[in-house]
C-alpha cells in the first residue's frame, strides 16, 4: 500500500479547541504521527460525547499532568522526538509551564512550533479572550454579512476558527517542514485568526478599491443584493441557492422561471435589483423546492437546494463523490480533503477519549516502559 504524505512526521497536539484540533485533523489525514497531550479533568463526565467528536479522529491521546516536574519532562522528552508541535494557548502558557519554543528548540532545533490564537502572540489584545465572531468584527467581515436592516450575522465558526485559523496553520507548517529540507531547522509559526480572516477578505478589499463594493450590506454582488445570487423561499418553506453570476446562467435562469429574457436585460444595473428580487420571489414561492430542482434538472443555471446536514449526506453528488464517510452505526462525518492521487488522505481511527491509545503511541515513539508505569503509578499519565 502507497504510504501517506506525511507518515514519516511525528506531531506533538498540546489539546486545545476549535483550530488546534482540526489542524491536527487534517494533518492526521494525511498520515502524520500525531500523539495529542490532554489535561486531567476534574471529573470523568465530559461536556459533550468525545466518542463523536470528529475533529479527534486519527489520532491518539494521552493525559498528563503538566503541573508536575515530571510531566513536564515527558512532554519534552515526546518533544525532542517530533517533528512539529502544536498548541493553541493565549501567549504565555507553553512558556510558564517549561515547554516554551526556547526551551524545547534548544534541545531539538529542528522542531516546527505551531502556535494558533485568535489576537496573535504580540499586539494590545495578544492577552485578552476572544471567539470567532470578536476576530471577525475587527477583520471588517462580519459588517459585511447579513440582512442590511438587522444586525451583522456571524458565519457559524468557520471563517475564524477553521478557514482564518486551522487552514493558515497547516499551510504554515506544510511551508515550514518544506523549508527544513533545505535549512535543518525549524521556526514558530504564528497563526492569528484575525490574521487569517483578514487574508480572505483580500477579493473584498480589491473591489472596494475599484468602487465595486459598496459599503452598505445587501447591495452588493455576493452579500444577497444581487437578485442572481441569493436564497429565495419555496412553497415548503424551503429554499433555492441561485448564483447565475455570469451573463449566460443568469439568462438560462430567467427563461426557466418564465420570465421574457428583454424584461431583464442590463441584469449589473444596481437600481434594478430590488425590483427583480421580488419577481424571482413571487415565482420561487409558488412550487417547492422540490419541485424546482425537477424544473432545473435540466438547465445549467447554477441553481441548487439548500440541504440540511442529513440531506447532504443522502443527496447523489456527495454519495458519488464519496464526501462523506459513514461509520457501523452509518454516523457521517465530512471525509478527508484534498484528494491526492498517489497517497490520498484517508481518516484515520474514530475520535479518541482521554488517554486512549496512548500507551502504545508512547512504546512506539522510544518512551521506556519503566517511566510510563511510574508515572502512571503517581496519577501523572494516564494512558492506556
Amino acid at each position: 500500500m502507497t504510504s501517506s504524505p506525511l507518515s514519516s512526521f511525528k506531531i506533538i497536539e498540546f489539546a486545545g479547541l476549535g483550530p488546534t484540533p482540526f489542524t491536527a485533523m487534517m494533518l492526521a489525514d494525511l498520515g502524520a504521527d500525531i500523539l495529542r497531550i490532554e489535561r486531567p479533568t476534574i471529573d470523568n463526565e465530559p461536556l459533550v460525547n468525545n466518542s463523536l467528536n470528529y475533529l479527534n479522529r486519527g489520532r491518539p491521546s494521552v493525559t498528563l499532568d503538566l503541573r508536575s516536574p515530571e510531566g513536564v519532562n515527558l512532554a519534552r522528552e515526546l518533544c525532542n522526538r517530533a517533528d512539529v508541535l502544536i498548541e493553541g494557548f493565549r501567549p504565555g502558557t507553553m512558556e510558564r509551564l517549561g515547554l516554551g519554543p526556547k526551551d524545547v528548540m534548544e534541545d531539538n532545533p529542528g522542531l516546527i512550533y505551531a502556535r494558533t490564537t485568535g489576537w496573535g502572540q504580540t499586539g494590545p489584545l495578544a492577552d485578552k479572550a476572544g471567539h470567532d465572531i470578536n476576530y471577525l468584527s475587527l477583520t471588517g467581515a462580519l459588517q459585511l454579512m447579513g440582512p442590511p436592516d438587522r444586525p451583522p450575522h456571524p458565519p457559524l465558526n468557520i471563517m475564524g476558527n477553521f478557514g482564518g485559523g486551522a487552514m493558515f496553520n497547516v499551510t504554515g507548517i506544510l511551508a515550514a517542514i518544506i523549508e527544513r529540507s533545505r535549512s535543518g531547522l525549524g521556526q514558530v509559526i504564528d497563526t492569528a485568526m484575525l490574521d487569517g480572516a483578514s487574508v480572505l477578505l483580500t477579493q473584498i478589499f480589491s473591489w472596494k478599491d475599484m468602487g465595486f463594493w459598496h459599503p452598505e450590506r445587501g447591495r452588493n454582488l455576493l452579500d444577497g443584493g444581487a437578485y442572481f445570487y441569493r436564497c429565495y423561499e419555496t412553497k415548503d418553506n424551503r429554499y433555492m441557492a441561485v448564483g447565475a453570476l455570469e451573463q449566460e446562467f443568469h439568462d438560462e435562469l430567467v427563461q426557466a422561471l418564465g420570465f421574457k429574457l428583454s424584461d431583464f436585460d442590463d441584469y449589473m444595473n444596481r437600481d434594478l435589483w430590488p425590483e427583480r428580487h421580488l419577481l424571482f420571489a413571487e415565482a420561487f414561492i409558488t412550487k417547492t423546492r422540490d419541485e424546482w430542482c425537477e424544473i432545473l434538472k435540466t438547465h445549467d443555471a447554477c441553481v441548487t437546494p439548500v440541504l440540511s446536514l442529513d440531506e447532504a449526506v443522502a443527496h447523489p453528488a456527495n454519495i458519488e463523490r464519496k464526501v462523506h464517510k459513514t461509520d457501523h452505526l452509518l454516523r457521517a462525518q465530512p471525509a478527508p480533503a484534498p484528494r491526492l492521487s498517489r497517497t490520498p488522505a484517508i481518516a484515520g481511527t474514530p475520535p479518541s477519549l482521554a488517554g486512549e491509545g496512548g500507551a502504545h503511541s508512547l512504546s512506539d515513539w522510544g518512551i521506556d516502559s519503566a517511566l510510563i508505569s511510574g508515572l502512571t503509578d503517581k496519577g501523572i499519565l494516564q494512558a492506556h
